[in-house]
């Protein structure tokens, strides 16, 4: 007998369960019947069976109403949580708020945790834990969640409930954003493998540096999520032409909440364009050579994409089918190709070494490696996808204020005097980030600026970079990482 959970979707690309685990040969119809969703979670215990309190919260409110990263992020923390609770004897309709405690202990700070994680992942966590075990006790499958809660008055003196768990300071760093001086160099060192004073490593020994930093650069360029930008496709990006900006769609299934727009830097667009002619097509060529493509099972060859955005596609067999562009999730993306002239190739952008559409959250791993790479060589720089994406954010409202001035002719003290006309700005950065909410926009990716006189962000030269703009904001909040000394 298996010691922990398992966690499989359903229509995901072949990664279903071994049948004979769940004993069920029709698991298809069965699926149908019992009313189970496209593209849904399935937990099965260590004994082989499969919870249906579970499988129905998973197809009802409020997992479904949450984005689909969100929701694979929560289907692996319960698969998480309920591992550790069957090591100890228990199920998960039987856990206490004192099991919650060990369990919030060993995420932290166990020493036997290789992984111990942070006070946002853990916050993350017990997000996803109240949510079930609220729908679970309102449903009476738990008599008492084990998610105790407290009474606070928040800042505007309403009183909320919280978890007693939820951590006190989920900020594990102030600094979130980098100037774009300081990206260069964590990046041509981090991920090209170039020295810290711009020469090249002997004992450098990556292959797919201009793929991993055409990646990086499109987060910077973009601002784009981790998920969003590791999910397109190559027929998304928008050709390379000579504008600063191009525009292009993000389909909804690949966004967080709902589908949208982006803007993508020129340099950026260049880079992952030059990624598409050279180390991308090298890699496809190895695999038809060898004939990879051929024995996949689980291909879908799109045939047309028609003018309202439906993706016409035949799999081996014959078999066809037919899907909006817009519903593609990351999963189904993986499966689809497309014919060129040597033959099939991925229809995703990113592939692997060996040609293989890349899954997107493998990035992250890619991140870490470059920030330990630049501590051994005692630079004091670090990234992660989502601090691209703040400083996209920064550097958006610093030229979109800077241009406006420029275009209306405004002195700093007329600044002051039509300050209102700039609320556009924070509209227009919140529409680049897709964001719900101005106020996310303001309080939490562009802090920096929060509390400085608006004349500081306009000293300077023109500058269409905005890079000494940045440098004045790294020096005066402490903020934002910057290469001190740097000539621009």
């Amino acid at each position: 007998m298996a010691d922990e959970w398992q966690l499989f979707w359903t229509d995901r690309g072949g990664e279903t369960a071994d049948l004979s685990i769940v004993g069920a040969a029709d698991l298809a119809e069965r699926e149908r019947r019992l009313g189970i969703r496209q593209r849904q979670p399935i937990l099965i215990s260590p004994e082989g069976r499969v919870d249906a309190r579970m499988s129905e919260f998973f197809r009802r409110p409020p997992f479904v109403g949450k984005a689909p990263g969100t929701q694979e992020s929560y289907a692996l923390d319960y698969r998480l949580f309920f591992t550790f609770l069957w090591r100890a004897g228990l199920t998960w309709d039987r856990a206490t708020a004192e099991d919650l405690e060990d369990w919030e202990d060993w995420r932290l700070r166990a020493e036997a945790n290789d992984a111990p994680i942070g006070g946002a992942k853990w916050g993350r966590e017990l997000a996803a834990l109240r949510m079930l075990y609220d729908w679970a006790t309102a449903r009476g499958y738990v008599a008492v969640s084990p998610v105790r809660l407290r009474s606070v008055r928040t800042r505007d003196g309403v009183m909320a409930e919280v978890p007693e768990l939820a951590p006190a300071d989920v900020r594990t760093s102030d600094v979130k954003w980098l100037t774009p001086r300081a990206w260069k160099l964590w990046r041509d060192v981090g991920l090209r493998g170039m020295l810290p004073d711009g020469t090249e490593d002997p004992a450098w020994r990556g292959r797919n540096d201009g793929r991993d930093a055409a990646f990086a650069d499109l987060l910077y360029g973009s601002g784009l999520r981790r998920r969003e930008a590791g999910t397109l496709l190559v027929s998304e990006l928008p050709p390379l032409g000579d504008q600063r900006f191009y525009a292009a769609r993000l389909a909804t299934a690949a966004a967080k909440r709902a589908g949208r727009h982006f803007y993508v830097s020129h340099a950026s667009l260049r880079e992952a364009s030059d990624y598409r002619l050279t180390t991308r097509a090298l890699a496809v060529r190895r695999a038809q050579e060898t004939g990879a493509y051929e024995r996949l099972r689980e291909v879908r060859v799109i045939e047309e994409v028609t003018r309202r955005g439906e993706v016409r596609w035949t799999a081996p067999g014959g078999r066809t089918g037919r899907v909006g562009l817009n519903e593609l999730d990351d999963r189904q993306r993986l499966r689809l190709f497309v014919r060129g002239p040597e033959g099939l190739e991925p229809a995703m952008l990113w592939l692997t070494e060996s040609g293989m559409p890349r899954r997107y959250r493998g990035w992250s791993n890619l991140f870490a490696r470059a920030n330990r790479r630049c501590e051994s060589l005692g630079l004091k720089l670090f990234a992660t996808p989502h601090m691209a994406r703040h400083s996209f954010a920064l550097r958006m409202v610093v030229s979109l204020h800077y241009a406006m001035d420029r275009r209306m002719g405004l002195s700093p003290g007329q600044r002051r005097h039509y300050e209102e006309i700039y609320g556009g700005v924070w509209s227009m950065v919140k529409d680049l980030l897709g964001h719900r909410s101005e106020e996310t926009t303001r309080a939490i990716y562009l802090e920096p600026v929060r509390g400085l006189q608006l004349e500081t962000l306009l000293m300077g030269p023109d500058n269409s970079e905005t890079t000494e703009l940045l440098a004045l904001i790294a020096e005066r909040t402490g903020l934002v990482l910057d290469v001190p000394g740097a000539v621009a």
